[in-house]
């Protein structure tokens, strides 16, 4: 019996690793369709546009709220602003795909009005110890910078129980495979 084309939200704290659970899904896990995000932020190193954002103009997000082209969009950390395209992925489930949004915390709870019917899926770090040591390991960010997201991650990991399950991030693979059985889908790998 096929499987119902569904919506699933993974969000987390910052520096938990949701890109990189989600990036190891996209090459994967075929099966899934992982939306990408519109962003006002600029391009991280290595970073593609149209792969892992749409990188856009305050202006082009001024657009895309107004015409009502968003599942949601937030701002993240008090700097730049991040939305889900719509179109995309209303066609993806028109394709019969399932859906997987890797947003921020407002970003979920905004998902959770607009789209009730998602699954919501919270990605936990091991330890506290470990997020901090991934956070500042990455290297992309000032040490400013860094304890803003640390005073962020405090509050969303508070947040824990508003989802309907955790998924703790000690192996990005098992990560995965765990988080594709959730959405209901055979765990099968592309090498």
């Amino acid at each position: 019996m096929p499987v119902k084309p569904t919506v699933t939200v993974l969000a987390g704290p910052t520096a938990v690793g949701k890109g990189t659970v989600s990036t190891y899904i996209r090459d994967h896990y075929p099966q899934v369709w992982l939306s990408v995000s519109a962003t006002t932020r600029a391009a991280r190193p290595g970073e593609v546009d149209g792969v892992h954002y749409f990188f856009v103009s305050d202006d082009q997000f001024d657009s895309m709220v107004s015409d009502n082209d968003l599942l949601e969009w937030a701002v993240v950390h008090n700097s730049h602003r991040y939305g889900t395209p719509r179109q995309k992925v209303e066609e993806a489930l028109a394709q019969g795909r399932s859906v997987l949004l890797e947003i921020d915390l407002q970003g979920a709870r905004e998902i959770k009005r607009t789209l009730p019917t998602a699954q919501f899926v919270f990605l936990a770090p091991p330890s506290w110890d470990e997020m901090v040591a991934r956070l500042v390991g990455r290297g992309t960010e000032t040490p400013e910078q860094q304890q803003r997201r640390l005073e962020t991650a405090k509050v969303e990991l508070a947040a824990q129980p508003e989802f309907d399950h955790t998924v703790i991030n000690d192996s990005v693979e098992r990560a995965a495979a765990e988080l594709v059985e959730l959405m209901g889908l055979p765990a099968q790998q592309r090498d």
